[in-house]
């Protein structure tokens, strides 16, 4: 029987109204914050069910133990801004003796360390709220360190003190940016230090043990991971109002939420008004419910407020990614809604009447997910959906209709069924291996085309960018390594291992009470040719001039990620030649001078520049200047790539997100940016094997 047909999602989507839960949470007495009969159980399992069947063989002695520790201080301290020195060196002595504690089911380190953070956070709430009230002067020409990750724990109180005085200041001038009067500001700030202090305080026992617990799995690597049965049934929950909602991914970055995709076919992506790295700094319902100050909420309570019934409204405030000082806020408006399962299936369209193509045309089929209705194909329905069989029909419509080759479009795909992937690389191949899969135990399988028929046999190319995963992986590096067609993008995202949830109460006989789920990571992908899909990702033939912002994205830049490994390839025989030096060499030519390429490389320029920052100026002169010089060179950009699509120029980005008409339009034409070169690439490779060629 096969072990693995699924490649479970990497993200978790949290399809977001109602009141806060942490209104509703009370105050945990800090005598309650001790370890219980059950956590101890719980961590006894983990332990067991981690050493025999996690994939990567690490032995939890004291250099884990040292891992552990330090993960645990950046877990509930990641930016460096309530823990002293002092207060570290006090807990060293559990740096070499936590694999000894966790090994005989005892975690009382993590609650003492769990209560002195939470007097730590008393303490900077009630400096910060003075602060709110004093005067700042935005004249003075000093920095705030906002990226304290890498910065020393502060040394005494005085320094601690200095440090949230610059971050009071710098929340008060991003505040100011946005026009908002002093007293609106102090309320807002008194209103979000209070939040802050109320979340650490409503922590309780659970919540500390699925904190350390993580603390030890994420030094293993970045995908295992505890979900306590509270966490749990929320998942469970979030699954089933999967469909209804606007469609979003999100996490916790010190405080803020942050978007890490939106989902196709939800109102989010189809608004083109959210984007990954967007920040949600308000939720307000309805047209005119206020906007309420969300910076500072647990993720779980910011999922709350904007999860609601299908038809009704929710409006967010978001600062736009890489826009630290908040100068740029907007506020955009959604309507919650079903996801809809078409908008996520694969579908087909042509380019023609590109410059260069001549009469020729290529087909376009757009691959969101590799989906496969499980549940329909049970019951023994003949007709349910799959990502296989909707793309041989779309490839039998774009054979009548006559295209000279095929691009199948895999950016933004995260990837899903590893049967489809499979199955749909069999349309392109007669017979033969797909991809290897090696578990913990060293067995090694090979997932192999369960179909010698070829749907298609012309000429193909495949597109992928730094968010094509697992699936996506599989199928592109399979097309690669048999040489079927040309792969051509941005190295893709990295991840090459499979996780399964673990329910740890199944491994306590008779036990009744739920022990929470495990993430666990039991095996790894690798393509035919034996190299792994994991940390490298699959990297095109044709790269774009995007591809070098790439490198610190997707599992590359995941702290203890698995590293790349290879073992023996499989038996296979490549379809094709290589014959890429003369279509590389066309393709420069191509976006030297092209205003589209130019745009996108601009962005991605100045995404990395704003990303890589750790301080800002607390000069208000400053802030505004920078931000008005960004937004010009922006606009030098964006004005000359609407001109060459025909489109009128604008003044402003604030012009540009009025007029959504033009808007959609611009958004429409980025994305064909890449695509349409995909095509001329491909167009080049059939001119070279021979002219006019036709599908078959």
């Amino acid at each position: 029987m096969k072990i693995f047909k699924v490649i479970l999602l990497s993200w978790l989507l949290l399809f977001l109204g109602s009141t806060p839960l942490w209104a509703n949470r009370q105050l945990v007495p800090i005598s309650e914050l001790q370890p219980t009969p059950e956590q101890q159980q719980t961590a006894n399992v983990i332990v067991k069910v981690i050493d025999k069947y996690h994939y990567k063989d690490v032995a939890l002695d004291d250099a884990m133990s040292e891992m552990i520790l330090h993960r645990y201080f950046d877990a509930l301290d990641p930016n460096r801004s309530f823990f002293l020195a002092r207060d570290i060196v006090q807990f060293a002595r559990y740096q070499d003796k936590l694999d000894d504690y966790l090994k005989n089911a005892r975690i009382e380190p993590a609650f003492e360390i769990f209560r002195l953070y939470r007097k730590r956070v008393a303490e900077a709430v009630g400096h910060a709220q003075k602060l709110v009230d004093s005067e700042f002067d935005f004249t003075i020409d000093e920095t705030y360190v906002f990226e304290r990750e890498e910065e020393p724990w502060a040394q005494t109180r005085t320094e601690l003190s200095d440090i949230w005085r610059k971050r009071v200041k710098n929340d008060f001038l991003n505040l100011r940016l946005t026009d908002k009067k002093d007293e609106e500001i102090r309320k807002t700030l008194h209103d979000r230090f209070q939040r802050l202090l109320s979340r650490v305080e409503q922590f309780d026992a659970n919540d500390i043990f699925q904190t350390f617990i993580n603390a030890y799995t994420l030094s293993l690597e970045p995908h295992t991971s505890y979900m306590s049965p509270s966490t749990s049934e929320n998942f469970d929950i979030s699954m089933r109002l999967s469909l209804e909602g606007i469609g979003a991914v999100l996490k916790d970055e010190d405080g803020y939420t942050v978007v890490q995709k939106t989902v196709i076919g939800g109102p989010a992506e189809q608004s083109n008004l959210l984007h990954a790295g967007d920040r949600i700094v308000g939720v307000g319902q309805g047209l005119e419910g206020k906007i309420t100050d969300i910076v500072g909420w647990r993720l779980q309570d910011v999922v709350e407020q904007i999860r609601g019934p299908k038809g009704s409204v929710v409006r967010l405030g978001i600062f736009l990614k890489g826009d630290e000082t908040g100068a740029n806020r907007k506020t955009i408006t959604l309507v919650r809604n079903k996801i809809k399962l078409e908008e996520q299936a694969a579908k087909s369209y042509i380019i023609d009447k590109l410059d260069g193509m001549d009469n020729y045309s290529i087909g376009v089929v757009e691959v969101p997910t590799f989906y496969r209705d499980f549940s329909a194909e049970a019951r023994g329905d003949e007709d349910f959906r799959s990502t296989t069989r909707d793309v041989r029909d779309l490839l039998v419509d774009l054979k009548k209709q006559g295209v000279n080759g095929i691009v199948i479009d895999l950016r933004e795909n995260g990837g899903g069924s590893l049967s489809e992937a499979t199955e749909l690389t069999g349309l392109f191949i007669d017979s033969g291996p797909v991809v290897q899969i090696k578990d913990a135990f060293g067995k090694i399988e090979v997932e192999q085309d369960p179909d010698q028929a070829i749907a298609y046999e012309g000429p193909l190319a495949v597109l992928v960018d730094r968010n094509s995963a697992s699936a996506s992986e599989i199928f592109a590096g399979a097309i690669q390594d048999y040489k079927r067609g040309i792969v051509i993008g941005e190295p893709t995202f990295g991840k090459g291992t499979v996780q399964t949830l673990v329910d740890l109460g199944r491994f306590v006989p008779g036990r009744k009470k739920d022990l929470g789920r495990l993430r666990l990571t039991m095996a790894q992908f690798f393509r035919i040719n034996g190299g792994s899909t994991q940390h490298r990702g699959v990297v095109p033939d044709i790269q774009f001039p995007t591809a070098k912002y790439s490198d610190e994205y997707g599992e590359r830049s995941l702290e203890n990620a698995l590293p790349w490994a290879q073992i023996r390839p499989a038996n296979y025989l490549p379809k094709g030649k290589d014959s890429l030096p003369h279509l590389v060499d066309n393709h420069m030519s191509r976006i030297q001078k092209d205003p589209g390429f130019e745009m996108l490389v601009d962005r991605e320029k100045r995404f990395l520049e704003l990303d890589k920052r750790t301080e800002v100026s607390l000069l208000e002169r400053r802030r505004r200047t920078e931000w008005d010089d960004r937004e010009h060179e922006q606009l030098l950009h964006k004005n000359r790539f609407r001109a060459s699509q025909g489109m009128k120029s604008i003044k402003s980005m604030e012009q540009a997100e009025k007029d959504n008409d033009a808007d959609d339009k611009e958004s429409e034409a980025t994305q064909r940016i890449e695509l349409n070169e995909a095509a001329r690439i491909l167009m080049d490779s059939i001119r070279m094997q021979a002219p006019m060629a036709v599908m078959r």
